[in-house]
């Protein structure tokens, strides 16, 4: 069986906002197209903890350009695949993310999305699909956090012994 797949947004997940400036210790400053990000210093090691699991890929705007500037920012041993968001035709009255997603993952294959910006749409086609879904949803000001990585890995080992999806 392959690895669930982890589709893992940028803003809000990995590039932080909305912090209070007291705890900027916790994130590295980036440049990204002359564009300031303050990337969590967290993040490169919860997703390295996780790729023993899953499956990753990039599911964000940024799109490929996520890989120009995030696995070395972050330590990742390698470029990740990636959500393409254009030219897909987008669905009436979904999330903009949505049509990318079920062509890239396909209706049945086990996917985790972690993403700051889910919506009531996100949770309809998540208990719709086929495929077990788990939505993970982050705040921008903290992203990806050790409370996350635990809820995947125990939703990845559920599946693993053929546990009822969540």
């Amino acid at each position: 069986m392959s690895k669930p797949l982890l589709l893992v947004d940028v803003d809000g997940v990995i590039s932080l906002y909305g912090f209070e400036p007291d705890k900027a210790r916790e994130y590295k400053f980036e440049w990204v197209d002359g564009i300031a990000h303050f990337l969590s210093l967290s993040a490169g090691q919860h997703l390295r903890q996780l790729a023993e699991t899953f499956e990753l890929a990039w599911c964000s705007g940024w799109e490929e350009k996520a890989n120009e500037y995030l696995p070395a920012a972050l330590d990742l041993p390698t470029s990740l695949p990636y959500v393409q968001f254009e030219p897909v035709a987008r669905l009436v009255d979904a999330h903009w993310k949505l049509a990318g997603i079920d062509s890239f993952a396909g209706m049945e294959r086990p996917l985790a999305w972690v993403d700051d910006a889910h919506d009531e749409r996100c949770r309809v086609w998540a208990d719709a699909r086929p495929g077990p879904t788990l939505l993970v949803a982050t705040e921008p000001h903290a992203g990806l956090d050790e409370t996350h990585v635990e809820r995947l890995l125990g939703w990845a080992a559920e599946l693993e012994r053929g546990a009822p999806r969540l």
